[in-house]
């Protein structure tokens, strides 16, 4: 089985550092609020993954885990960076939704602008089945859902950080 590449981006109008020290001080937290609808933060520890479909939301709770973050410093080719290594599946029945890793990258655009950079692979569930569903419309709901993830994650650190 493959696996398919994700790539997305947003942005925060607040400076590098204060972004930084959001997700430095507890970037599970910050996934977690930033994607979980609010009527039900207060009843799940769960990140949540959604999607609009033809009108329809679909989302399913996550569990993300942060493998690692490292920040280089800034390069005559390249700014500060902060790269966060994170994995995500399904909290429950993990074996039918695609497992995701990825990659954060959050660097300076500007000295008030903050680039949230993803990338990630997903591997498909189901095998062959599974394959043959993301063929046909399953790609197109993960990039939807990976979208959406980072979008709420930059309107949360937005909102939190004004």
């Amino acid at each position: 089985m493959s696996s398919k590449t994700i790539r997305v981006y947003d942005y925060v109008n607040h400076p590098y550092d204060k972004v930084r020290a959001a997700i430095d001080s507890d970037a599970n937290e910050v996934f977690r609020n930033a994607t979980k609808v609010a009527a039900l933060r207060a009843k799940s520890v769960a990140s949540e993954l959604h999607v609009n479909i033809a009108g329809i939301e679909v989302g399913a709770d996550i569990e993300i885990t942060v493998k690692s973050i490292e920040e280089t410093q800034k390069t005559v080719t390249a700014p500060e960076t902060t790269r966060i290594e994170l994995e995500w599946e399904a909290a429950k029945m993990p074996r039918l939704f695609p497992f995701m890793k990825a990659e954060l990258a959050i660097y300076p655009l500007t000295s008030t602008e903050t680039q949230l950079d993803l990338r990630g692979n997903y591997e498909p569930p189901l095998g062959i089945v599974g394959s043959v569903i993301d063929a046909a419309v399953g790609n197109r709901i993960a990039e939807a859902s990976v979208h959406q993830f980072i979008s709420d994650v930059a309107a949360y650190l937005r909102n939190e950080l004004s």
